[in-house]
């Protein structure tokens, strides 16, 4: 990728990079892999969090686990009727540089007074929330190493579901079914085995390896994510670049066959 890098620096926890690429506009990098750039943000954000977002029954309190680029905050924040965001970040560096290089990603979000932020290990931090606290709960983590190693795997998964309102939604980034494939599965069997109802989505985000990835949206109650209300899509939608009730109805459906058979076994 044609570019250069503006900041290479190593935080107590991970290495940090922001690239400005000709192509991609200015991008983080954490361990040398793409989190996000400034022209392909949407990709990710967009679909990670309006599934989830637009059918929770309430959006009084939200939670999101990671996301120090800013990207899903933003998205969350458009939705009038959330009260209140809780943002659980490990590396305070990957927001402060976020910030400082990547203002459109954030938005406004970094000033709006529903966000409040913790700098804390999400793992960690969730093993001690209350229960029945969120109507979302969002994980934005990078791939399963390192920091994020401990966002991917059951005893996560069901604080996760514990700190879940009983009519809310839990959305959390999947890796790619191609690069990434044995992980991919066994993420989305291990969330069915913890939420009844479970089902994976898919699009596209092409700085990320292979170009095709997933998230997998999970509820207690019934698969109310397959429900968008519609006057919650409505209001976001005409400003979204990827997201639309259509787009995630054939994002749903877009499973491929090898993941479905898995899935079944």
């Amino acid at each position: 990728l044609q570019g250069k890098i503006l900041v290479k620096e190593e935080s107590n926890i991970q290495k940090i990079t922001i690239f400005e690429s000709l192509r991609y506009g200015k991008g983080l990098l954490l361990d040398d892999c793409w989190m996000t750039t400034e022209r392909q943000e949407k990709h990710y954000h967009e679909c990670l969090v309006h599934p989830a977002i637009c059918s929770a029954e309430k959006l009084d309190k939200v939670l999101i686990i990671g996301g120090g680029d800013g990207g899903t905050a933003r998205e969350c924040l458009r939705h009038k009727e959330i009260k209140r965001l809780d943002m659980i970040e490990i590396d305070q560096r990957v927001i402060e540089l976020s910030q400082q290089y990547l203002p459109s990603i954030g938005g406004n979000a970094w000033q709006d007074p529903r966000l409040h932020i913790e700098i804390q290990d999400g793992a960690k931090w969730i093993a001690n929330a209350n229960d029945d606290t969120y109507d979302v709960v969002i994980i934005d983590g990078s791939d399963p190493k390192g920091p994020a190693k401990g966002l991917f795997n059951k005893a996560f998964y069901q604080n996760c579901k514990r700190i879940l309102r009983k009519d809310g939604v839990f959305a959390t980034q999947t890796e790619s079914p191609e690069t990434f494939r044995q992980i991919h599965i066994d993420t989305v069997k291990t969330i069915r085995e913890v939420f009844s109802n479970a089902d994976p989505l898919y699009g596209n985000v092409p700085i990320y390896p292979s170009g095709w990835w997933s998230w997998t949206f999970a509820a207690i109650d019934t698969t109310r994510y397959h429900n968008p209300k519609a006057e919650r899509a409505k209001a976001v939608s005409k400003n979204c670049e990827i997201w639309s009730t259509r787009w995630q109805k054939g994002a749903f459906e877009a499973i491929p066959a090898f993941v479905e058979r898995e899935l079944k076994k």
